[in-house]
């Protein structure tokens, strides 16, 4: 065997391999690595968006919790306002009520006051009618007028 023979044929069966494998085998390697290839691009881009969502998001929530707090500073502060209005309007209550039973009162006292007077009056007006008939009945003597009205004066 000559060398050159088998070498000539060892490339002819290389070419026929070679271009065997470029036809019919190639094509799906190719494709594969293709479908591979677009595979890891679209991951790629999909953790890219991602990535801008998740910024977008942590953006937003940021937003949401200054918002959250301005709204809540805003109801802290209504109700404290409403909470000082209350206290305001019960004072205001309790000071009207206090003054109602203040005039109440005065009114009762100066009622009870006509009341004992009256019967003050009542009673010196007995106590007078009683003395001038003891006096009456006894002899209008001095000692005597003196001695019933020390006694009257003694009641009152």
């Amino acid at each position: 065997m000559n060398m050159n023979f088998t070498l000539v044929g060892q490339a002819i069966a290389f070419f026929i391999f070679a271009w065997f494998c470029y036809e019919y085998v190639w094509p799906y390697i190719v494709k594969a690595l293709e479908e591979r290839e677009k595979r890891i691009a679209d991951g790629l881009a999909a953790a890219e968006k991602g990535h801008h969502e998740l910024e977008l998001a942590g953006k937003r929530s940021t937003e949401i919790l200054r918002d959250g707090k301005a709204q809540s500073q805003g109801f802290i502060t209504s109700a404290q306002k409403r909470a000082d209005e209350l206290v305001e309007e019960a004072k205001q209550n309790a000071q009207a009520e206090a003054n109602r039973i203040i005039a109440a009162g005065q009114a009762q006292i100066e009622q009870e006051r006509q009341q004992v007077r009256e019967e003050l009056r009542r009673e010196v007006a007995r106590l007078a009618v009683a003395g001038a008939e003891q006096i009456l009945m006894r002899e209008v003597d001095q000692a005597t007028h003196k001695d019933v009205l020390s006694k009257i004066s003694a009641s009152l």
